[in-house]
């Protein structure tokens, strides 16, 4: 964890591209629930066990507004930075940027809900410290 958010390192690879030879824009997703997954585990420790140890708790995505500013290209080294920007009860929202170096290449607000058997339930209090943004 950063002062800024949570950062994680991406290369593009082939796979990633489309034929016009710039980042797909679905991979862009890819690489932001990465970003995501791997704020949680930083915070709270592995999905699996989080699962587990809140009797089924799973986070899903409610809402995602996008801006695609610039493309990525294979081997670009991209970092994705994820941070809190707002807890609620059930939900947070993150804020995610895809940059190459000091580069915004894409911009997203994301909504997360808290779920247990498909209903929305209150983030753990455990959690939702660890995710509350500095001030």
């Amino acid at each position: 964890m950063e002062a800024e958010g949570h950062a994680l390192p991406v290369r593009v690879y082939y796979e990633d591209t489309d034929f016009s030879g710039f980042v797909y824009h679905a991979s862009y997703l890819r690489f932001m629930e990465r970003g995501r997954t791997e704020l949680l585990r930083t915070l709270a420790g592995d999905q699996s066990d989080l699962h587990r140890d809140a009797k089924g708790l799973v986070f899903v995505v409610r809402r995602m507004i996008l801006d695609f500013l610039k493309p990525a290209v294979m081997d670009d080294q991209l970092i994705v930075q994820t941070r809190t920007l707002e807890l609620r009860g059930a939900s947070m929202k993150l804020a995610q940027d895809v940059c190459r170096g000091d580069e915004i290449l894409v911009s997203a607000e994301v909504v997360v809900a808290c779920v247990r058997d498909g209903r929305a339930v209150r983030l753990p209090d455990s959690l939702r410290a660890r995710l509350t943004p500095p001030t």
